[in-house]
Order: C-alpha cells, then structure tokens, then sequence
C-alpha cells in the first residue's frame, strides 16, 4: 500500500479507494464521519441499528460516487453482527482499510435505579461490539490499516448518575490501548475522546441546565460532529502513521474544567 487518496490513507498495488468499515453511521457524529471520509476518496460500509436515515446517506454518497457506499443494519448486541458485517465488506469491496467504532448507547444510570439489562445495553455497545469488531476486522486488515474508537473524556472524569456508561467507556479507552500494542506494527489503534459536543436524546435537559452545562466548557461552545470527524479523519490518514495508542480529545477544554 504505497499511493494516496485526496492525501489520506495508502492505496494497493491495483489503486483502489480505501474502504473503512462505521458504525453508528446514520446520524450526527456518525453521519459527519460518513461524510468526510466519503468526500476524501473512501468507499464506506455504513452500519447502523434503526432508522430511516441510513438509506438516505447512502443514496446521498453513491449519487457522487456510484457504488462507494452501502448500508447494513444490525444490532450489537447480536453476536454474530460482527462476522456478518465483515463477511459484508469483503464481498463488496475485497478489502477493510479502517474500522471507526462510533455506535454508542448514552442514557443515565443512576446506582440506585441500574438494573442489569441497562448494564447489559452499555456495556454491548460501548464495549463487546467494539472488541469484537476489531477482532472480526483484524484478519482482514493489512499494513498501514487503523482503528479509531469513539470513546468519552468521561472514561476518565467520570459524570455523576452515569456509571454503567463511563464504566464501558473507560474499558473502551484500556482496550484501545491494549490493542495498539497487540495489533502493532500492522494495524494502527488509536481513540477519539470527545466532550460535549451535541445535545443527547438521554440528556433530559431544560434550558436553564443547558446554558450551564455550556458555560463550563472553556471554549464556551459545544463541539459537534465536524470536530470529532476531523480527528477521526486524521487518525486514520498517512499524516499519522507514526500516531498508534493515543487518545485525541476533542472536548473543547472541558476534561481541564
């Protein structure tokens, strides 16, 4: 894999475009991601769970390129989404160049209301699919590949009635790290730490907490989708081959505040 597109990741001997698999593609942070990578050469594998969104990018994607991007839709809490999402890739495209695990489940779990079905949610989202994503993919990948995982500053500030959720983020954050030395030198692992970058459907927030919860961020503002796509984008680019093991945060200052 030596050549480039639109100067991001290498190409093989025969010049085809990059194919990068995404979860949690459909919507907001995902949708951004989708349509980066999309704009910068990559073919696309968009999975998501529920919705009409998805069908809608992908027309969106293949009336600029035809044939660069197709969706599947899947549950991670099914065990075998992951060999079906990669079986899926290779017999579209032949190949897996980049794996970006977005999907994510964000709800409050306060500890006298958890129960184990809501652990259970987080904890398959945030973390199993991810890992057994990764493994799926892994055997498939080449040199010069990487992983990007979205993971949470509150992986390591944790947020009061959020247990279950930082906890899954917080093993997210260990296994991109054990990752990056298991899976070095061919594939490089790396993470996104974003802040608070969009109002959540589980934030149950009036104005008033609103306004607030913006006034801590240091850059007065929140982030949104385009933010974290560029870190993605980067990451998974030949600008950083040499960046494997780290967490980029994107969060405004807010991990600081």
């Amino acid at each position: 894999m030596t050549a480039l597109v639109s100067g991001s990741q290498p190409r093989d001997a025969a010049h085809a475009a990059p194919v990068a698999i995404l979860t949690g593609a459909s919507r907001r942070i995902g949708s951004a991601i989708a349509r980066d990578l999309h704009a910068l050469g990559w073919r696309l594998l968009l999975h998501y769970r529920s919705g009409p969104e998805a069908a809608a990018l992908e027309a969106e994607l293949n009336a600029t390129r035809s044939g660069s991007a197709f969706t599947l839709q899947g549950d991670l809490a099914d065990a075998g989404l992951p060999e079906r999402i990669v079986s899926e890739a290779m017999a579209r495209f032949g190949r897996i160049d980049a794996l970006i695990n977005n999907a994510s489940s964000f709800y409050p779990t306060a500890l006298d209301t958890l129960t184990a079905p809501q652990f259970d949610d987080l904890l398959t989202s945030n973390l199993r699919g991810p890992l057994f994503l990764a493994q799926a993919c892994a055997r498939h990948m080449g040199p010069g590949s990487s992983i990007v995982n979205l993971l949470d500053i509150h992986a390591r500030k944790p947020m009061p009635g959020y247990v279950a959720y930082c906890a899954a983020k917080a093993a997210l954050w260990s296994v991109t790290e054990s990752l990056a030395v298991e899976l070095a030198p061919r594939i490089r692992v790396n993470g996104v730490a974003p802040g608070r970058m969009i109002w959540g459907a589980g934030d149950n927030l009036d104005d008033a907490q609103k306004a607030a919860e913006q006034a801590r961020i240091p850059m007065a503002r929140l982030g949104g989708g385009d933010e974290v796509s560029r870190a993605v984008c980067f990451l998974v680019s030949e600008a950083a081959a040499y960046v494997n093991g780290a967490i980029l945060p994107v969060d405004g200052g807010l991990r600081l505040a």
